[in-house]
C-alpha cells in the first residue's frame, strides 16, 4: 500500500507544469459556482466555498479520476434548498448530508459504480453539448453586466422568476457599459492566447490566458471606480465572504444537528443527495474520460468512496453536498490538466485566497468570468460535432440531440433521463428488427420455402416482428425455422411458435425445426421440443 501511495505521489508531481496553470483556471471556474450554487441552494454562501475546498482537496486526492474536478453541484440546489426547509435548519441539513455521503460509501462498497457503464455514448455526449449550450446561454446576462441570476442556477425555471431565454433578453434595457467592455477584452485575450500567444513560445503556455484576463479585470476595476460612466458596481462582483479576524473565519464553519438523526425526513433527504450525487457523478466520470486525451478509466466504485468521503467531511465542516462536475472537469481538461494535482491545488487556491485575500477576490468583474466561461461552453458544444452526430445516423443522432433539448429545456438530470429514454426505444427498434433474418426461394414443387434465422438471444421484445412473419407466410409454403445459433429463446415466443402450428396446418404450411442437436418435421409440440432439447427455453 504504501508503495502504491509513493507511485500516486510521484505521478501527479511528473506534470506539474501543466497541472499549476490548469488548477488556477479551474480556480477562476469554480470561485464565483461555488458561492452561486450556495446563493440558488439558499445556504449560507461560505458553505459552497466549503463544497468547493472539500472536493479539490480530500475527494481529489482520494478519487482514481486523473482530470475530474469535484464540488458543489448545480443539479442539486433545487434539493438542498427544498430540503433547508423541510427540515427545519441548516443544521438538519447538514446531517442529511452527513448521512449521504455515508451511503455513497455503501454504494461503493457494493460495487454500484457499475451503473455508469449503462449510459449510451449518445446520452454522454449530449449531455456534453447541453451543458456546454448552457453555459454559454446563461452567461450572456452575466456578460453584459446583468447579474439577477446567480452563477450555477442552470435549470430552464430560473430562481429569479425568468427562464433561460427571458433572461437573454432582459440586459437588452440595460446593458452596463463597465462590464461589458471588460469583457469583451478579456474574451479578447482569451482567443489571442487561445488561437495565437499560446503557440508562440512556452511561457504563453505556462501563464494560462484566463488569469491574464483576470488580472486585467481587477485592474479596470481599480482604475475606474472614480469613474461614473465606466466604473463596475460591486454587484457586478464576485462577492467572497471577509471576515474580520480569524475568530470570525472559524464561526462561518458550522457543525450538524446529530440529535435529529431519528427524523425519518432526515433519511429520506440523505438517500435522496446520495442517489442523485451518486448519479451526477457516474455520468461526469464517464464524460470526462471520453474528453480525456490519454483516454483512462476512472474506477467507478473507488469515485463513489471518494465522493462519499468528501461529503461526510463537507457536511461535518458545514458545507454543500459535493459531486464531480463537468463545467470544472471540462475546464481542467481544457487547460491541459494532466493528473489530479490540478484539481487538488485548486482546492487549496480556493481555502488560501479565501483565507487571505478576499477583498482581493471580491475586486474580479462577473462578466470576466463569463468570458472564461465562453470559452468553455464553446469547446463542449462545438457545431461541428452536430454534423458528426447526424452523419452516425438516427439511433446515434436521435438520443442525441433529445439529450441537448431536454437539459436546455429542463435541467440536467431530466434531460439525461429523457435522452436515456429515447436510447432504450432505439435499441428496442433494432432488438424488433434484428429478431430473425428471412430467406425465400421457390421449390421445384411449387411450394415456396422459407427460412427463417432467429437471432442468438430473442425475447418479449421481438414478439411483434415474428408474429408479423408468421402471419404474412403464405399458404402451402414450407417452414424451416433454425434456431442453430440461438442461446436464449423466451417462452413468450415459443407460445407464437406453439399457436402457430395449428395455424399452419389449416393453411397447409410444412414446418421444419433444425436444432445443433437435431432436425424434426411438423413438430407436435414447441413446448416438448424444447424442454427437451439441449437448449432449453
Amino acid at each position: 500500500m504504501g508503495v502504491c501511495i509513493i507511485k500516486q505521489q510521484q505521478l501527479m508531481f511528473k506534470n506539474i507544469k501543466q497541472d499549476i496553470p490548469a488548477s488556477i483556471v479551474v480556480f477562476f471556474v469554480a470561485l464565483p459556482l461555488c458561492l452561486g450554487i450556495a446563493l440558488a441552494s439558499g445556504a449560507p454562501l461560505f458553505s459552497g466555498l466549503i463544497a468547493g475546498i472539500v472536493g479539490g482537496i480530500l475527494v481529489g486526492f482520494l478519487s482514481g479520476s486523473e482530470i475530474g474536478v469535484s464540488g458543489p453541484a448545480a443539479g442539486l440546489a433545487a434539493i438542498v434548498l427544498t430540503a433547508i426547509g423541510t427540515l427545519g435548519g441548516f443544521e438538519n441539513f447538514l446531517l442529511a448530508v452527513v448521512l449521504g455521503g455515508a451511503i455513497q460509501i455503501v454504494f461503493g462498497l457494493l460495487k454500484a459504480g457499475v451503473i455508469g457503464y449503462y449510459f449510451p455514448s449518445s446520452v454522454i455526449k449530449g449531455m456534453l453539448t447541453g451543458i456546454g449550450i448552457i453555459i454559454i446561454l446563461k452567461q450572456i446576462p452575466h456578460f453584459f453586466g446583468y447579474d439577477a441570476d446567480p452563477e450555477g442556477d442552470f435549470a430552464f425555471m430560473q430562481i429569479d422568476g425568468q427562464n433561460t431565454f427571458s433572461e437573454i433578453l432582459a440586459p437588452l434595457n440595460g446593458i452596463q457599459t463597465g462590464p461589458t467592455i471588460v469583457a469583451v477584452i478579456g474574451l479578447g485575450v482569451l482567443l489571442l492566447w487561445d488561437k495565437i500567444l499560446s503557440k508562440k513560445g512556452k511561457i504563453f503556455t505556462l501563464i494560462q490566458g484566463p488569469l491574464v484576463a483576470v488580472v486585467i479585470g481587477i485592474i479596470y476595476f481599480v482604475v475606474t471606480k472614480d469613474n461614473q460612466a465606466l466604473s463596475i458596481n460591486a454587484s457586478h462582483l464576485v462577492q467572497v465572504p471577509v471576515p474580520e479576524d480569524l475568530a470570525s473565519f472559524k464561526a462561518q464553519f458550522t457543525s450538524p444537528n446529530f440529535s435529529g438523526i431519528g427524523n425519518p425526513e432526515v433519511w429520506v433527504v440523505a438517500f435522496t443527495i446520495a442517489l442523485v450525487a451518486s448519479l451526477e457523478t457516474l455520468l461526469c466520470v464517464e464524460a470526462t474520460d471520453k474528453l480525456d486525451p490519454d483516454k483512462r478509466v476512472t474506477p467507478t466504485n473507488r469515485e463513489l468512496l471518494a465522493q462519499g468521503a468528501g461529503n461526510m467531511f463537507s457536511g461535518l465542516i458545514g458545507g454543500l453536498p459535493v459531486t464531480q462536475v463537468i463545467v470544472r472537469s471540462s475546464a481542467n481538461i481544457q487547460s491541459g490538466g494532466k493528473s489530479k494535482l490540478a484539481a487538488i491545488l485548486h482546492g487549496f487556491l480556493l481555502l488560501i485566497s479565501v483565507m487571505i485575500i478576499p477583498k482581493l477576490l471580491n475586486m474580479i468583474p462577473l462578466s470576466v468570468l463569463a468570458s472564461i466561461l465562453f470559452i468553455v461552453g464553446y469547446k463542449l458544444a462545438k457545431p461541428a460535432l452536430f454534423k458528426k452526430m447526424y452523419l452516425l445516423g438516427w439511433k446515434q443522432f436521435v438520443p442525441f440531440i433529445v439529450t441537448v433539448m431536454g437539459i436546455i429545456f429542463t435541467d440536467l438530470l431530466i434531460g439525461i433521463a429523457l435522452g436515456l429514454a429515447v436510447g432504450i426505444v432505439v435499441v428496442l427498434v433494432k432488438s424488433f428488427q434484428n429478431s430473425h433474418f428471412l430467406h425465400i426461394e421457390d421449390n421445384s414443387n411449387g411450394k415456396h420455402k422459407i427460412k427463417m434465422t432467429l437471432a442468438e438471444e430473442v425475447t418479449f421484445f421481438n414478439k411483434g416482428a415474428i408474429l408479423k412473419e408468421l402471419d404474412q407466410l403464405p399458404p402451402n409454403s414450407h417452414l424451416e425455422l433454425d434456431v442453430r445459433k440461438t442461446r436464449f429463446l423466451d417462452y413468450d415466443i415459443i407460445e407464437i411458435l406453439e399457436d402457430f402450428t395449428e395455424k399452419a396446418v389449416l393453411r397447409n404450411i410444412d414446418i421444419t425445426l433444425v436444432s445443433e442437436s437435431e432436425t424434426v418435421s411438423n413438430p407436435q409440440s414447441f413446448v416438448a421440443f424444447f424442454n427437451l432439447s439441449p437448449k432449453k427455453a
